[in-house]
């Protein structure tokens, strides 16, 4: 085997496990399976996946791309999360978390190496809408018979949806990619009705976890889905039988839970983001520049929150939790990273080829925004995921744009001289 075969090999196998993690990431089969518990699927796909990938750049002594200004933002990000030991509340935790911070930043960097087309783009998508059936039909199955609801009427399921609203937040950004591949006039129709059911089925989660920040998420991507579509009636179709789902299939309890927005004062969840808020906003003021160390939000609370404050919340909002833990420096590189990954979905939805994809991953990552400024945390792998994919549909529209301005530029051959008729009498 020739040194250029091995390395498209080694690309290929990389992309292989790269979607496998994608779909690990929503079945979690090693939360519901005790056989694979062991395995760690997660974690040894990711690794084979980056393994492969830096094997491949070494092969052809390819320098590793860093995605600009978001990857090198990104890199600075957990680097002060390492960093922060030295001035941590509570180093093991903040030890904890870089590592973790490493890990997915190592996740975002060989997603936007092997992703390099519009193809695996989609195939990684439409992996993650699959997948997202099982943790949907988890969550509805919980629902139904009554297990583990958090106080006692909102569903989760397992480990990292355990918390109805990471929950719905991490699910909620399939429903854009579903609608999306159902709207595309390509698609086949045995692959439209199979993210028709996954997108029935997330919205149908979301709506039994009775998460309000879940809630306005997907509504909000939603919406923008629908304005940007290029092809709008469907758009609105679509739009149409998700409000009317909502209407017709929501519990009472969620449009109960939904109305306590306005009475907040009064409910005890609504309550402790006040006072998380509060104490990210003390502990600005007191470490403006550093914060109180990667993952120590929890342990500085005894001495910035308010008295009638008693329990310990987490930030339940990514920025004031990056800005408590790692200070305005953090806040800087974080806002370079995800507003770079953001402006480049909305970028790439301008791409004729691609943009059909590009326009349901900006809308996927506006609604996830909106729900990280109610119970956001910065270890959310789901996150690194979702702007790894945005970064690279924006490195692949850019390809195709330069791709498209050289053949542009490229001199048409000239028009050979025409020669006259022989024995015309007449110069050419």
């Amino acid at each position: 085997m020739v040194p250029g075969d091995q390395g498209q090999r080694r690309d290929l196998w990389a992309f292989y496990a790269l979607t496998a993690f994608a779909a690990v990431l929503y079945a979690a089969p090693g939360e519901w399976i005790p056989a694979l518990a062991e395995l760690r699927l997660a974690l040894v796909t990711s690794v084979l996946a980056a393994g492969l990938m830096v094997m491949r750049r070494l092969g052809k002594a390819e320098p590793l791309y860093v995605d600009g200004s978001r990857g090198l933002a990104l890199i600075g990000f957990s680097t002060l999360a390492v960093a922060s030991l030295s001035w941590s509340l509570n180093p093991e935790v903040t030890q904890a978390t870089g590592v973790e911070l490493l890990k997915l930043t190592a996740i975002y960097l060989t997603i936007v190496n092997v992703i390099t087309s519009g193809k695996r783009l989609a195939v990684v998508c439409g992996a993650m809408v699959l997948a997202s059936v099982v943790t949907s039909i988890g969550v509805i199955n919980w629902y139904l018979v009554g297990e583990d609801l958090v106080e006692g009427f909102r569903a989760r399921w397992v480990g990292v949806y355990a918390d109805p609203n990471h929950m719905a937040m991490n699910i909620g950004l399939v429903v854009p990619l579903a609608v999306a591949f159902m709207a595309r006039k390509g698609s086949a129709w045995l692959w439209r009705l199979a993210c028709l059911v996954a997108a029935a089925l997330a919205v149908t989660a979301i709506v039994f976890s009775h998460s309000r920040g879940g809630f306005i998420g997907l509504s909000l991507a939603m919406g923008i889905w629908a304005v940007r579509e290029k092809r709008r009636m469907q758009a609105v179709v679509v739009g149409s039988l998700f409000v009317v789902g909502l209407l017709v299939f929501a519990p009472k309890s969620f449009w109960e839970r939904n109305e306590t927005v306005a009475t907040f004062h009064e409910d005890a969840s609504a309550m402790g983001r006040v006072y998380a808020w509060q104490v990210a906003s003390r502990i600005s003021l007191d470490r403006p520049l550093l914060g109180v160390g990667a993952g120590s939000f929890r342990y500085a609370w005894p001495l910035y929150a308010p008295p009638e404050a008693r329990r310990a919340y987490v930030a339940h909002n990514i920025f004031l939790d990056v800005i408590g833990e790692l200070g305005w420096v953090g806040l800087a590189f974080f806002l370079v990273f995800a507003g770079g990954a953001a402006g480049g979905a909305f970028a790439a939805s301008r791409n004729p080829e691609m943009g059909w994809l590009g326009r349901a991953l900006s809308a996927s990552m506006v609604g996830y925004l909106v729900c990280d400024l109610f119970s956001g945390y910065i270890l959310s792998a789901h996150c690194y995921v979702l702007f790894g994919l945005a970064a690279a549909a924006h490195r692949i529209a850019r390809a195709a744009e330069t791709s498209s301005v050289a053949v542009q530029k490229v001199p048409a051959p000239r028009e050979p001289a025409v020669a006259g008729w022989e024995g015309s009498g007449h110069a050419a």
